[in-house]
């Protein structure tokens, strides 16, 4: 497996491995049969029937009832992601996860071009496919099934062959996908020591992840022993921006020393 080398503000190296794309496929794949289920069951429970002859003579309210049914396949990647940090059921069955070119939490734009992109990456034959039979091109059933195919490959072949395996998408949303392999061991480098009697200032830091919190720590730790004032301002600034903290702290060393105990503190009581 390919691995991606991360450098901190201070020259830390931090480690992940890469998701192959048998791992991304198998993801694809387990979420695409969740999709599918929640279609089946929505035709075999929802009589579609019933509701077209009560809405005859209203084709806008039935298309607009077809929409609502579909939004949750529309859009599941996108929730999903943005839910569960970074990861759809699949991609947790597959311990794989979505993370930003430079370690931090993506961002809800982020996830936003990478599930908008999936046009591009997935479907853009069909796209084509369907463009050119609105221009009166029969329903040749064989050739959708081949372009739809067809162009379900873009995106794996760009898993394959670009050098960190990123997909259109994550090209332009800056981010990886990851093998959560060392989550034993990772867990470990972001544990800080707290009190039974802690009590924590900062609950917004529940938004941060784990890969931000070791980030933070190993920049944190390199920088306070060399007193790296401009490195702890750019943390301390990174944290603000992602978690929407007000400081009460005026040094920034203690301000980020708590936060990772807040960290910490939220998280092993969950």
């Amino acid at each position: 497996m390919k691995r991606l080398q991360i450098k901190t503000a201070q020259n830390v190296d931090i480690n992940f491995t890469m998701a192959n794309v048998g791992q991304r496929l198998s993801a694809f794949i387990i979420d695409n049969i969740i999709k599918l289920a929640y279609i089946y069951l929505a035709y075999t429970y929802l009589d579609f029937h019933v509701i077209e002859n009560t809405m005859e003579s209203d084709q806008w309210s039935i298309k607009a009832i077809d929409i609502l049914i579909f939004l949750p396949v529309t859009f599941y990647s996108l929730y999903s992601e943005i839910l569960l940090n970074g990861q759809t059921i699949g991609k947790k069955l597959l311990k794989i996860k979505v993370i930003n070119i430079d370690g931090f939490k993506p961002s809800i734009l982020d996830y936003s071009i990478r599930w908008f992109l999936r046009t591009i990456d997935f479907n853009f034959f069909s796209l084509i496919y369907i463009y050119i039979a609105s221009l009166g091109l029969g329903s040749e059933y064989e050739l959708l099934i081949f372009i739809f195919l067809l162009g379900k490959l873009v995106g794996f072949l760009m898993i394959i062959f670009t050098k960190k395996h990123q997909r259109f998408g994550d090209l332009m949303a800056n981010t990886v996908v990851v093998y959560l392999k060392d989550d034993v061991k990772f867990s470990d480098t972001i544990l800080e020591k707290i009190t039974d009697t802690y009590k924590p200032l900062y609950p917004a830091v529940i938004r941060l992840s784990d890969n931000d919190a070791r980030i933070i720590k190993e920049t944190f730790k390199t920088a306070s022993k060399i007193n790296d004032y401009s490195t702890l301002v750019k943390l301390r600034t990174k944290i603000i921006e992602v978690t929407g903290i007000k400081m009460t702290h005026k040094s920034d060393k203690e301000f980020i020393d708590v936060v990772l105990k807040d960290y910490n503190y939220y998280t092993q009581s969950m």
